[in-house]
C-alpha cells in the first residue's frame, strides 16, 4: 500500500522572520502582504491575540502597537530561499517529492523500513540546517496525510510527527475535523453539505457514494474515496508546464503619467521573462493590463488589456519587453490615476521543441540571443537579482514601486544585505 507524509513548515513566514532575530521568540509577529495592506502570515502568539488573516493593517494598528506585535513587509526572496534549502533537504532524505507550495511538500515513503524514524529525522534535520520548525502526518492518502499534519501541528505531545496508522486512528481525526477544512472541499460544497447536516469529515464519508458524485462531481468523489484510505492522487514528481506566466504589482501610490507605467511595465516583462526562461519555456504572445482603483468611488475609472503576438516564439527579454510596451500604448489613457499592471505571456512552449517558422531569426542569431540571456540569468543569481538590469527599469524615481516600510533584510540573497556580527 502507498505511504505519503506532508511535511508543512509552521507558520512560515513569521518563522522566517524570526530566524535572524532570536529575539522575537515568544513575541507576536504578524507579516503584511504587497503595500503593507494586509496581514498574510502570523505566529501563534498573534492568532492567540486573535488577528485573523487577511486584517487590514490600519484597522489593527492599535493591537499591534499594545500588544507589541512585531510587523513585517512580505520578503519574499527570504521565504523563497529558504523554501528551496527545505526542499533540498527533502528530496536528499526522501524516495519522491512533490513541492505542493512554498511551505508544503508531499513525500512517497512506500517501501520505507521505519517511516516515522525517518520524518523525525527529516523534521530535525531541516530545524538544524535551516532553522525552521515543521510538522509532517503520515497517512495512506494525500489526503488524509493533510489531516495527519493537521494533527502534529496542533497537538504537541507528537513531537511535530503523526501517523494516522497508529494512535487516536484515522475515524477518530476525521470526527473531529470540520467539513469545510478537509483539503478539496472548497466553501460551496461545504454550504451544500452543512445544508445535509453533514458537519464532520467522518458524515461526510459515510454519505452515499451516488449522492457524492452527483453533487459534487468526480473530484468531490476522489476525495471522499482519500478520506476513506483509497488512494487517488498519486505524487507529482513534475509540475505540470504552465500554459501561462504572469507578473503583476499593486503600486506604492496612484500613478498617471506614461513613463512611470513603462518603467512598472518594463520590470514586469523582465522579471516573468526570467520565469520563462527557468521553466525551458518560450513565448508566443505578450498581454499587459492596467487598471485603476476599483474601489475608490471618487477616482475615475479605466481598465484595460491589450495582446501583442510575437513574430516568432521566444524568451529573449528585449523582445517580451518590446511587445510590452507596444501592448500598453494601445492601453493607456490620459487623466486617469493606476493602481495596478501586469505583463502576461501567453502560448508557451517548450524551448526545445519549437517549430522552425520562416520568420524564425538566423540559427546562429538566436544561439547569440540564448547565450547572452544565459549569461545575464547567471550574473544575477550569483550577484543578486538587479546585479545587470535594463536602463528603462533604472530610474531613480519610482512612484510605481511597493511601499514595504517594514521589510527585513534580505539576509541569504543580497550580499548588501548580510547579517552582522560585532
Amino acid at each position: 500500500m502507498p505511504l505519503y507524509a506532508l511535511v508543512d513548515c509552521n507558520n512560515f513566514y513569521a518563522s522566517c522572520e524570526r530566524l535572524f532575530r532570536p529575539e522575537l521568540k515568544g513575541r507576536p509577529v504578524v507579516v503584511l502582504s504587497n503595500n503593507d495592506g494586509c496581514v498574510i502570515a502570523r505566529s501563534a502568539e498573534a492568532k492567540a491575540l486573535g488577528i485573523p488573516m487577511g486584517a487590514p493593517a490600519f484597522q489593527w494598528e492599535h493591537v499591534f502597537r499594545r500588544s507589541g506585535v512585531a510587523v513585517f513587509s512580505s520578503n519574499f526572496p527570504l521565504y523563497g530561499d529558504l523554501s528551496a534549502r527545505i526542499m533540498s533537504i527533502l528530496a536528499d532524505m526522501a524516495p519522491g517529492v512533490e513541492v505542493y507550495s512554498i511551505d508544503e511538500a508531499f513525500l512517497d515513503l512506500t517501501g520505507v523500513a521505519d517511516p516515522h524514524a525517518l520524518c523525525r529525522d527529516i523534521r530535525q534535520r531541516v530545524l538544524r540546517w535551516v532553522g525552521i520548525p515543521v510538522s509532517i502526518g503520515l497517512a495512506r492518502t494525500k489526503t488524509l496525510a493533510k489531516l495527519a499534519n493537521r494533527v502534529a501541528k496542533k497537538q504537541p505531545e507528537h513531537g511535530g510527527v503523526f501517523d494516522l496508522e497508529s494512535g487516536q486512528g484515522a475515524e477518530a481525526v476525521l470526527a473531529a475535523t470540520e467539513v469545510g477544512d478537509v483539503w478539496g472541499i472548497g466553501p460551496r460544497h461545504t454550504k451544500r453539505l452543512w445544508a445535509r447536516r453533514v458537519r464532520t469529515a467522518l458524515d461526510f464519508v459515510r454519505l452515499p457514494r451516488t449522492w457524492v458524485r452527483r453533487e459534487m462531481s468526480v473530484v468531490g468523489l476522489c476525495t471522499q474515496l482519500e478520506l476513506s484510505g483509497v488512494s487517488c492522487l498519486s505524487l507529482e514528481r513534475a509540475a505540470a508546464p504552465h500554459k501561462s506566466l504572469l507578473c503583476s504589482r499593486t503600486f506604492g501610490r496612484l500613478v498617471s503619467e506614461l513613463s512611470h507605467l513603462r518603467e512598472a511595465v518594463s520590470t514586469y516583462a523582465v522579471r516573468v521573462a526570467e520565469k520563462l526562461r527557468r521553466e525551458g519555456a518560450e513565448a508566443t504572445a505578450v498581454q499587459v493590463y492596467i487598471s485603476t482603483p476599483r474601489h475608490r468611488v471618487n477616482v475615475a475609472q479605466h481598465s484595460a488589456q491589450a495582446t501583442v503576438a510575437l513574430a516568432s516564439a521566444t524568451a529573449h527579454t528585449p523582445d517580451i519587453v518590446e511587445a510590452a510596451l507596444r501592448a500598453l500604448a494601445d492601453c493607456f489613457r490620459e487623466g486617469f490615476e493606476y493602481q495596478k499592471a501586469g505583463v502576461m505571456l501567453l502560448g508557451l512552449t517548450p524551448a526545445s521543441a519549437r517549430q522552425v517558422s520562416l520568420l524564425d531569426l538566423a540559427p546562429e542569431e538566436r544561439q547569440r540571443q540564448r547565450s547572452l540571456m544565459a549569461t545575464l540569468d547567471a550574473v544575477n543569481r550569483r550577484f543578486g537579482r538587479g546585479a545587470l538590469r535594463y536602463a528603462i527599469t533604472c530610474a531613480p524615481d519610482r512612484p510605481w514601486h511597493m511601499r514595504q516600510m517594514r521589510r527585513s533584510p534580505r539576509y541569504t540573497t543580497s550580499w548588501d544585505e548580510l547579517p552582522r556580527v560585532g
